[in-house]
This record gives C-alpha cells, sequence and structure tokens, in this order.
C-alpha cells in the first residue's frame, strides 16, 4: 500500500473534477479524499494499492473531462490506513 499527497492547479474547479476522482477512486478501490482549496487548486489523498493509485492520478492529471491540470504536485507519504472509503472534503 502507498499513499499519494497530491495537488491539482489548472480548471479545476467547477467541472465535476473531485466528483469525478471520487467515482474514479471508488471504481479502483482507492481511499482517500479531495477537496477544493481557497487558491483555486484541488487537493487530494490517495490510499492503495500502487498501481490503482497511479491510476486515479493519471485519470487525474489527463483524463477529466471539462478540467485541464496545467501543473500538479505529487508527495510520497507513509500509509496510515487511516481511511475507510473515498469521500469529498468540504
Amino acid at each position: 500500500m502507498i499513499r499519494k499527497h497530491c495537488f491539482f492547479s489548472g480548471k479545476v474547479q467547477g467541472v465535476f473534477f473531485r466528483a469525478n476522482t471520487r467515482d474514479k477512486a471508488q471504481e479502483k478501490g482507492v481511499k482517500g479524499w479531495v477537496k477544493n482549496l481557497r487558491d483555486g487548486r484541488v487537493e487530494a489523498i490517495f490510499e492503495g494499492p500502487e498501481n490503482r493509485v497511479d491510476e486515479v492520478i493519471e485519470f487525474c492529471k489527463n483524463n477529466q473531462p471539462h478540467a485541464r491540470v496545467d501543473d500538479f504536485e505529487i508527495k510520497e507519504e507513509e500509509p496510515t490506513g487511516e481511511f475507510d472509503s473515498f469521500r469529498i472534503k468540504r
């Protein structure tokens, strides 16, 4: 299991980025959360098997309908196992 803490910037708010991320993470069995930030970015934490986490991140970066990711930051962290699902934080 791995944990990745991500920040996405570009056209990522008001385009269902969080909902699409949640749906893809749930489809892949990845746990964590996603939320909008006041500065216009989206922040997310993903935990799960490495290949599945990477698939969700790839979807976020390149395959989100109506969104455009101009820049992203990904930090690997120690997995905590604290999540039992993937949700949208408000």
